[in-house]
């Protein structure tokens, strides 16, 4: 129980520049509070004493702001940061090494028994605002984007923004697969809220596309307009429209 407990702890400190030692840790993280009382009210639920554990659940939920269910499957080294507002269904399963920020939800879709959550797979960060609604699987080493909206499984090594949800297959899936989950990756690798540096949304990438189709059209119209306009090869307008839609680009990078 100790070893776990530092490990929880050293992976804290690992994650978050803000730690400065294992007393601030143990003394001022709920995310790890609330993962300790889950552990607790797990281990009754696993005895079949439901309300005792539900009791538990509901105490650790009063002292952090962190909901989970004592059905609900935990793995070692999850970090929950900042913690307020997180809620994990019942059937949810988080494996080993997931960060998961503020405000984020691992709820159900369905009324049914049964399989009714997520299941995020080891190295999974999910951002903050998040809503991961469902019984599907968010594959190893995927990141959930800060406010996204997630209805349907994420492959592994992927990025998933927006409402809805839209997908950054950054590896292919057998890449992904084949490369084991780091347990603690470097500070320069770990993508804090899910925001990945060089994870492009489609959409915004579609745009761009639309966005420079148009500018080079609007510049060969020029270049048209110029030819015919007094007889003047290579002549060219002033290009306001050109310089418009130049602006809106940055715009939409921005």
């Amino acid at each position: 129980m100790f070893s776990q407990l530092r490990e929880d702890i050293d992976n804290i400190l690992h994650k978050d520049p803000a730690a400065r030692n294992r007393l601030e840790v143990f003394l001022c993280y709920p995310g790890l509070h609330a993962v300790w009382w889950h552990r607790l009210a797990h281990v009754f639920w696993g005895y079949g004493c439901i309300t005792l554990a539900r009791f538990i659940s509901h105490l650790g939920r009063l002292l952090t702001g962190v909901e989970i269910h004592p059905g609900a499957k935990v793995g070692r080294r999850v970090f929950i940061d900042h913690g307020m507002g997180v809620v994990i269904g019942e059937t949810a399963e988080i494996h080993d090494d997931c960060t998961i920020y503020q405000g984020v939800t691992l709820g159900g879709t369905s009324l049914n028994e049964g399989k009714r959550h997520p299941t995020l797979e080891s190295g999974v960060v999910v951002g903050a605002g998040a809503q991961v609604l469902g019984p599907f699987t968010v594959g190893a080493n995927a990141k959930i984007g800060s406010n996204a909206v997630v209805t349907k499984a994420v492959p592994a090594g992927a990025t998933a923004v927006g409402n809805p949800a839209r997908i950054v297959v950054k590896d292919s899936p057998a890449q992904a697969t084949d490369r084991p989950p780091t347990p603690m990756p470097s500070r320069e690798e770990f993508a804090a809220y899910g925001l990945s540096k060089n994870g492009d949304d489609p959409l915004i990438k579609a745009i761009h596309g639309l966005i420079e189709q148009a500018i080079a059209q609007q510049q060969r119209i020029e270049h048209l307009e110029g030819q015919l306009s007094d007889g003047k090869q290579g002549a060219t307008l002033p290009g306001k429209d050109c310089e418009e839609l130049k602006a809106l680009n940055k715009l939409v990078d921005d």
